[in-house]
């Protein structure tokens, strides 16, 4: 299943709801669906019983229903299928249970996952952690063959497709990084590596936005990243749940096109840690919990840094993950000092 956060204005503002593709014309709005159901129960107040049965919040859904989300969506498009056969198309108060894409007005997707308890970005690609150090002129230290080793990023500055990247008033130079992220549907503690399919609910397309002038100072000194990261990183468009990946760790085809040039080219399962090593490891004495959200790192060639090309404002970017689809961005100008 395809999982997404898509707006649409109203008269009350913009709206942001959890929507379920039953393919890949057709969006379907999961609180209404159950709303409509329950009207056809015969239930009194309708409208709240679906917001605590079924939130318009991926992130409230997950900590609500944890490793059953999966079998919870499944069981909600089961559910659209038998309204729509009975006719059932809209709620009584006229909100429409699904949405053609191809007539649907105004309708864009925001950041997938709305909320997001902590972010934490690996470093398990060896092609690209080896053409790094080698540009410092060093070899790749042992130990990080020993362990899987990340940072922990903003949860505040993330945005989705479509949007605009922020370009920081304080640098000259951005780099996009091409990432498989993953997302956390159960919590958990000191999880076993053999455990974690009861963890992930999906994975997405990370764009790790960086500054990477300033990421340079930062790093210099052996703190960070912090003001080279944290103001922006993007997700999207969609999740895809674990269970369309038969409950296996996937090896996508992942690239790069900047203005309709690829520039990068990579696998994910070409990674020197698994997933069960990194959810293993992040988990060791400390909580992982529902709405966690994991980058895997940069594949191999998947930034500029590596290929000495940078991009630029005005840039189209357009990120591609094989059954996942292309998270697209235009390059903003540069911010004017406050």
């Amino acid at each position: 299943m395809k999982v997404c956060t898509y707006k649409r204005p109203t008269p009350f503002g913009m709206q942001k709801r959890l929507g379920l593709f039953y393919d890949e014309k057709v969006l379907i709005d999961v609180n209404l669906i159950w709303q409509a159901e329950f009207e056809r129960l015969g239930y009194y107040d309708v409208s709240n019983r679906a917001k605590l049965f079924a939130p318009s919040s991926l992130a409230q859904f997950l900590r609500q229903y944890q490793e059953a989300a999966i079998p919870k969506l499944h069981e909600t498009l089961e559910l659209y299928k038998q309204l729509s056969r009975a006719g059932i198309l809209k709620t009584l108060a006229g909100g429409d249970i699904a949405v053609h894409l191809l007539d649907a007005k105004n309708l864009s997707f925001d950041v997938p996952l709305d909320e997001i308890a902590m972010y934490r970005d690996f470093y398990a690609h060896e092609k690209h952690v080896k053409i790094g150090f080698a540009k410092r002129k060093e070899e790749i230290p042992p130990a990080w063959f020993e362990i899987p080793a990340y940072y922990k990023g903003g949860t505040t500055g993330f945005i989705g497709n479509e949007e605009t990247i922020p370009w920081p008033f304080y640098s000259q130079q951005l780099d996009y990084e091409l990432e498989l992220g993953l997302v956390i549907g159960r919590d958990g503690k000191n999880i076993k590596g053999k455990d974690i399919k009861n963890h992930i609910f999906g994975f997405t397309i990370l764009n790790d936005i960086s500054a990477r002038d300033i990421q340079k100072k930062e790093m210099s000194i052996r703190l960070g990243p912090a003001k080279g990261k944290d103001w922006c990183s993007i997700m999207g468009p969609v999740i895809v749940t674990y269970d369309e990946f038969n409950y296996e760790e996937p090896n996508l085809l992942m690239t790069a096109a900047v203005n309709g040039v690829e520039w990068s080219r990579g696998q994910s399962g070409d990674s020197h840690y698994s997933w069960a090593e990194m959810i293993e490891h992040m988990g060791m004495e400390e909580w992982v919990r529902a709405t966690d959200f994991i980058g895997s790192g940069t594949v191999g060639t998947g930034c500029g840094l590596e290929l000495d090309k940078w991009i630029k404002p005005g840039d189209l970017l357009e990120l591609s993950i094989d059954k996942i689809g292309t998270l697209k961005n235009i390059v903003g100008t540069p911010n004017p000092k406050p």
